[in-house]
C-alpha cells in the first residue's frame, strides 16, 4: 500500500485528537477502537462465549476491543477472535490471526479448520478501499468492499448473528443499505463520536439473517449445525 502524505496541519490535529490520546493511554493501536466500543455498547452485540471474525483487522485495534470484552474473570478469553488481513499484524494475545485474502480458498480453508464447524456470532469489518478522489470510481470501490464483507457474513454467521461494516455516505450508499436490508432482519446506521465530523464515514449494522441469506450457510458442504433459536441477552 502506498504511503500517505500528511500535511503539518493534519499531523498537529492528529496529535491533539482526544481519541488518539486515549488510545495511547489504553494501549490501543488506533483511535478506531473507540468507534467499535461505542457501537458494541449501543447495540449490545457482543457477549462472552461469542465467536468473532475481524475482517481487514490490521493494525489490530478492533481485535483488541473484542478480546477485552471476551475476557473472563480469570483472565482467559471466553470465546474466539479470528482476525484476517492481507497485511501483517502484530500479535494480540488470544487473537488468532490469518494473513491473506479471505476470498481465497486456501485462506478460507484455514479459517474453517479453526472454526471446526462452529458458526460465527459477529463479523466486524473496518476495511476501506484506497480512494482515488474520483467519485464514481470510489463509490464502486466502497460498495465492493461492503459487498465482500456481506457475502462473507452470509456464508459464516449463525442465523441470529450480526455484521458491522464501515461505509461512506455518497453516491451508491443507498444501494449498500438496500443490499443489507435484503439479507438482514434489522439494519441500522451509526456514526460514532470518534468519527470525525467532516468525515463521510458511517457504520452499518445488520442483525439476524433473513431465511434467504441464512440458506446460503445451510447449503455449504461444511456448514455448521446452527441453532436457529432466537438470541437473547443474558
Amino acid at each position: 500500500m502506498a504511503k500517505k502524505k500528511f500535511s503539518k496541519a493534519w499531523v498537529q490535529r492528529h496529535i491533539q485528537d482526544p481519541y488518539v490520546k486515549m488510545a495511547q493511554q489504553k494501549g490501543y493501536r488506533a483511535r478506531a477502537a473507540f468507534k467499535l466500543t461505542e457501537i458494541l455498547d449501543t447495540e449490545k452485540l457482543l457477549r462472552r462465549g461469542d465467536v468473532v471474525v475481524d475482517l481487514g483487522s490490521a493494525p489490530g485495534s478492533w481485535s483488541q476491543v473484542v478480546r477485552e470484552r471476551l475476557l473472563a474473570a480469570g483472565g482467559a478469553i471466553d470465546g474466539r477472535v479470528l482476525a484476517l488481513d492481507l497485511l501483517p499484524m502484530e500479535p494480540v494475545a488470544g487473537v488468532e490471526f490469518i494473513q491473506g485474502d479471505f476470498r481465497e480458498d486456501a485462506i478460507l480453508a484455514q479459517l474453517h479448520a479453526r472454526l471446526a464447524g462452529r458458526p460465527v456470532d459477529l463479523v466486524i469489518s473496518d476495511m476501506a478501499p484506497n480512494l482515488s478522489g474520483v467519485a464514481s470510481a470510489d463509490s464502486a470501490r466502497i460498495a465492493h468492499v461492503c459487498e465482500l464483507a456481506l457475502e462473507f457474513a452470509c456464508a459464516h454467521l449463525k442465523p441470529d448473528g450480526a455484521l458491522i461494516v464501515k461505509a461512506f455516505h455518497g453516491s451508491g450508499f443507498s444501494q449498500i443499505v438496500q443490499m443489507f436490508k435484503q439479507h438482514f432482519v434489522r439494519v441500522v446506521e451509526r456514526k460514532p463520536k470518534a468519527s470525525r465530523d467532516e468525515s463521510s464515514e458511517t457504520f452499518l449494522i445488520g442483525r439476524g439473517l433473513k431465511e434467504t441469506a441464512a440458506s446460503r450457510l445451510a447449503g455449504r458442504p461444511d456448514a455448521p449445525d446452527a441453532d436457529r433459536s432466537p438470541r437473547t441477552d443474558p
